[in-house]
């Protein structure tokens, strides 16, 4: 590889800065989808001084993905990860194409990896485009936060540099990114944020959206975590709405969603609670609440009976 230029040295520094936060200086395994992205990250992880396996998923959904994987896992070889793998998975299942494909994959990378926290190349302008997903979806604070530098087993330490500097990283060094061609489907809602919502925003807003969308996300989630901090926990399967009711809206929700996970809940919205919550405090004798449940399909009932919430 050629000499790091600027872009690689911010990505490496990055690297460093996670690592100090969050890391042990310690092994560390790298999904690599071979985009750039992803092989600036493991480019700036060996250079910061930490062994890398890195791990390449194959969803077989596109022709040659065979070939484009194995040449990441060679790319990943010559630059110098300890061991390199490909994991070849089955996307199936609820959540449409980018759902299954989310969920596949993520369930190798935690098979693949043993004890090793595994980094993902997330970058600032992933981090608006979830933010902007959220708040189109009006799925609240929690959404809004947007994605974790840190949340066990998995690393983001690129959340601060942006895409271009991926880029950039990459042709300094000398590297071939792969592009995925899903990137430009105007399909994907992800995509048209991406090369349409985005950049019509940062034209009318006079630039900068990204950043400022990634500073909401780190504020806010910073207050999530104190928030979370200070709402009760509760664990059994029937609540009593008076150990709720009289909590802040903020504390009340975030208990309520604690308890419904507790019981199988997945993939809750604002919506979900907002109803959950009118149970405890806005009860007139209303029937039973529906929310998404813990397997495809299936459908969670949340009743009030004599002061308890209990859901099945």
């Amino acid at each position: 590889m050629n000499r790091p230029g600027p872009a690689a040295l911010r990505v490496r520094r990055a690297v460093q800065a996670w690592d100090r936060a969050h890391g042990t200086g310690g092994p560390v395994a790298v999904a690599l989808s071979g985009g750039a992205d992803s092989l600036a990250l493991l480019t700036g992880v060996l250079a910061a001084g930490l062994d890398a396996v890195a791990l390449t998923v194959d969803h077989g959904l596109q022709d040659g993905s065979a070939a484009v994987a194995e040449a990441a896992a060679a790319a990943a070889r010559e630059a110098g990860a300890m061991r390199t793998e490909v994991l070849r998975v089955a996307v199936e299942g609820p959540g449409g194409p980018e759902g299954a494909a989310r969920a596949a994959r993520y369930a190798a990378l935690d098979a693949a990896r043993g004890r090793l926290p595994v980094l993902l190349g997330h970058t600032l302008d992933d981090q608006a485009e979830t933010v902007l997903l959220g708040l189109g979806r009006g799925s609240g604070a929690r959404s809004l936060a947007g994605m974790a530098a840190w949340a066990a087993p998995y690393g983001r330490p690129l959340l601060g540099v942006r895409r271009a500097d991926t880029r950039a990283a990459c042709a300094e060094l000398g590297l071939t990114p792969w592009e995925d061609p899903h990137n430009l489907d105007p399909r994907y809602t992800r995509v048209r944020l991406r090369t349409e919502v985005l950049p019509l925003l940062e034209e009318v807003l006079g630039g900068g959206v990204a950043d400022s969308l990634a500073r909401t996300a780190a504020s806010l989630r910073a207050d999530n975590d104190a928030l979370d901090a200070l709402a009760p926990a509760p664990s059994e399967a029937d609540l009593e709405v008076e150990a709720v009711a009289g909590l802040p809206a903020a504390l009340r929700l975030r208990a309520l969603r604690t308890w419904l996970a507790g019981r199988g809940a997945r993939a809750l919205t604002g919506a979900h609670l907002v109803a959950v919550d009118a149970l405890v405090t806005d009860w007139h004798g209303q029937g039973p609440t529906a929310i998404p449940g813990g397997s495809a399909g299936r459908r969670l009932q949340v009743h009030r009976t004599g002061g308890i919430l209990r859901a099945w």
